[in-house]
């Protein structure tokens, strides 16, 4: 069973965080006792941020009603990740509402841009780019400087089984891999990115690490689109990705630069996978061991 308040007295940013698993995992900290702050461009789902309309439900305010439920301090930053200027702004932004510097840094927004490679425009992988790579990059370097001080911090970045190549030839995974390709080579990049930060901070007392899906995630937005003909086994629940990601969130020094998989951390951890309160175990918990 998990810790109640096992984040008490943590401070926590979460991007990506107005919809899907950033929300997600923002509802587990913040359900555990961490303060958080949470971030991505959709402010309020009638006013969103830098002029962007959103394509799909979920906004920080939505989010934030329910961070605040749990008792604890909790803040929205609106941000273009995709944009250097406006995202140097989030620490510090962070910072000024936590009181102090972040404990625990969760990068999980991504840009998406499905296109095959000999077609895709600059201005896309450009966009990819700078959300799934320089981005965790940059709001990693500014909240180093805090953890070094208190000799301890937790940095994990949201990756994909899309980094994997595929496998062949003959190249049987169709016309997905090759229209995901671009968008699997940014997260390899930052599979890459957070083991070489694991590397350099080592003995520091920071953790950074990755984690994947072991499927599909069945967040709101993917319910909504439709997950008919996924089989079952590769269909988890956003509960799933929330519980590993606390576990990473809280896990011990020598656990770092790893690349994890949900479920089979999970497994591995001998973890139950939980509500987002924390409180109650899931109906059904999927079986990763066929």
């Amino acid at each position: 069973m998990t810790s109640p308040g096992r984040f008490a007295g943590r401070t926590a940013l979460v991007t990506g965080a107005s919809r899907g698993i950033g929300a997600a995992i923002a509802e587990r900290l913040a359900a555990e006792g961490a303060d958080v702050v949470i971030t991505a461009r959709t402010l309020t789902a009638d006013t969103p941020a830098a002029g962007k309309v959103s394509r799909t439900a979920g906004s920080l305010t939505d989010v934030l009603d329910r961070l605040l439920a749990y008792g604890g301090k909790a803040a929205a930053v609106a941000a273009n990740l995709a944009d250097p200027a406006d995202r140097s702004r989030i620490v510090p932004d962070a910072i000024s509402a936590l009181g102090r510097p972040v404990d625990i840094l969760v990068n999980n927004a991504a840009a998406n841009i499905t296109r095959r490679p000999s077609e895709i425009s600059p201005r896309h992988r450009a966009t990819m780019f700078e959300v799934n790579v320089l981005a965790p990059m940059d709001l990693t370097q500014a909240v180093i400087p805090g953890m070094r001080e208190r000799g301890a911090g937790w940095i994990l970045n949201l990756s994909s089984g899309s980094a994997r190549p595929a496998p062949g030839p003959p190249f049987t995974a169709g016309r997905l891999m090759s229209v995901m390709g671009v968008y699997g080579t940014s997260k390899a990049a930052l599979n890459r990115l957070s083991n070489a930060f694991a590397v350099d901070l080592y003995g520091s007392g920071i953790r950074v690490n990755t984690l994947e899906p072991r499927g599909a995630v069945a967040t709101e937005e993917a319910l909504a689109r439709g997950l008919d003909g996924v089989p079952k086994d590769m269909i988890e629940p956003v509960e799933a990705m929330a519980e590993a990601a606390a576990a990473l969130c809280d896990c011990p020094p020598d656990r770092t630069g790893l690349v994890q998989v949900s479920l089979d951390l999970i497994n591995e951890l001998g973890l139950d996978i939980r509500t987002l309160d924390g409180k109650t175990l899931l109906a059904a918990v999927p079986d990763t061991t066929a």
